[in-house]
């Protein structure tokens, strides 16, 4: 059971990772033709654009990508669902509403929380091994709003830039919490 429910986790991840970054790009309004964009359109197309065809108009002239965050919504609720299933069986699954909301909205802080840390730490490692790469100017769009507040806060160490590495903390302090 262990095994399936890594599997599962990990499906769900990349689905609902996918969708959170989809809406993420849409907001700062980054070009889903470079990377990680096309990537993130292939595995997301296929439920955000249908739940855009169903969202009230306007909705769909705002800055926010609800399509893909009702998506990734949608996503965490189906993998509550087969969680609580795989784990519990089919009477835990279907009398728990209660539960099945909580570990869905669980999976989405964990989502969120995992996700920024990996963006963060490719954005890290390739700032210290190729800072002239092409896909860093897509990834200091990522996050720079995450680490400009607290390239503010906390000045360069010997020259080091400490942000993204204080970031990266606080998201797994938060991870823990959230346990």
């Amino acid at each position: 059971m262990q095994v399936l429910l890594f599997l599962l986790q990990t499906l769900f991840f990349i689905l609902v990772a996918c969708a959170l970054l989809r809406a993420w790009m849409n907001h700062i309004k980054l070009h889903m033709s470079v990377q990680p964009g096309r990537f993130v359109m292939a595995v997301t197309d296929w439920l955000v654009k249908p739940l855009r065809r169903v969202l009230p108009g306007g909705l769909g002239r705002s800055r926010v990508d609800w399509g893909s965050l009702l998506a990734a919504v949608v996503l965490c609720q189906v993998y509550a669902a087969l969680a609580l299933l795989v784990m519990s069986g089919w009477d835990v699954a279907v009398h728990s509403p209660g539960l099945m909301l909580a570990l869905a909205l669980q999976f989405l802080a964990r989502s969120v929380l995992q996700g920024l840390s990996l963006l963060l730490l490719v954005y890290a490692i390739l700032s210290w091994v190729q800072p002239q790469s092409p896909v860093m100017g897509t990834l200091d769009r990522l996050v720079g709003p995450l680490v400009r507040p607290i390239r503010r806060l906390v000045p360069p160490v010997g020259g080091v830039d400490l942000s993204v590495l204080l970031l990266i903390v606080a998201l797994q302090v938060g991870l823990m919490l959230i346990g």
